[in-house]
């Protein structure tokens, strides 16, 4: 996983990999299964948005028709230009991807494949996807979710997670409540996966480091990132030196 990929450019990140998610799953459904990216959108207001809740609501309300408007400005009256401009707050659409494989013969949903992003993670948009979470997790679909996001809250279990960055879960149908794991340290690579279907057919693996790093050869987000910088999201103490060890070799 790259660090640097975790702020603004998750979005974008984020979208290109459940496509080539979807992309490299197909040729090993064909012909029972299909694999398709489905979206959906969540309403968020910006962490850095201030809201003063004294002033939410007026302590005078005063309604005038308009008519009236010109009788309470008296003749030659001024009014007085606004102090201030300042920028509001504005609710954003975030999208959300979420990879279906859904068998041909019905297409009912057998597994649900989840990347994580930071809505999911905090706030409303996390109220949204534990509710959407728990309807698979009751329903006879398998889920797999893929958390490459250090920030946020993780999804909630009856054990502590291991102390790790990044995390790939496989709740199959057949074994719940019992999950299965994987850790993901940053300096490790990204795993391959199983990824669960109908009980008569074997898993096909997932691979998420070519996933990874087809998406980002293919779109250049080496283009996009300023390694020169810290990432948005900062790292702390063994993660930080590693990732500054890594930066000095790749200016040798």
């Amino acid at each position: 996983m790259d660090p640097y990929l975790e702020g603004s450019l998750w979005t974008s990140f984020h979208t290109q990999l459940a496509a080539e998610i979807a992309r490299q799953l197909a040729p090993k459904l064909r012909p029972k299964y299909l694999a398709l990216t489905t979206e959906r959108f969540v309403m968020e207001l910006s962490d850095a948005a201030v809201v003063t809740v004294a002033g939410m609501y007026p302590d005078v309300g005063v309604s005038v028709k308009p008519t009236e408007r010109e009788a309470l400005v008296p003749a030659g009256t001024a009014v007085a230009p606004p102090p201030l401009r300042m920028v509001t707050a504005m609710p954003t659409f975030v999208p959300q991807l979420t990879v279906e494989i859904r068998d041909t013969a019905r297409r009912r949903l057998v597994t649900a494949i989840e990347v994580l992003s930071p809505t999911n993670k905090r706030g409303d948009g996390r109220i949204e996807y534990l509710a959407k979470r728990q309807r698979i997790l009751l329903s006879t679909a398998h889920l797999v979710e893929i958390d490459l996001l250090r920030s946020g809250r993780r999804v909630p279990m009856e054990q502590p997670l291991p102390p790790a960055p990044y995390f790939v879960l496989v709740s199959r149908a057949e074994c719940r409540p019992l999950v299965d794991v994987w850790p993901i340290e940053l300096d490790q690579p990204l795993p391959v996966v199983p990824v669960p279907l109908l009980a008569e057919d074997a898993d096909v693996p997932l691979d998420l480091g070519l996933a990874f790093t087809t998406v980002y050869d293919v779109v250049g987000y080496d283009l996009a990132v300023d390694y020169a910088a810290p990432p948005e999201v900062l790292l702390e103490g063994a993660d930080a030196a590693w990732a500054a060890e890594r930066m000095r070799r790749a200016r040798e």
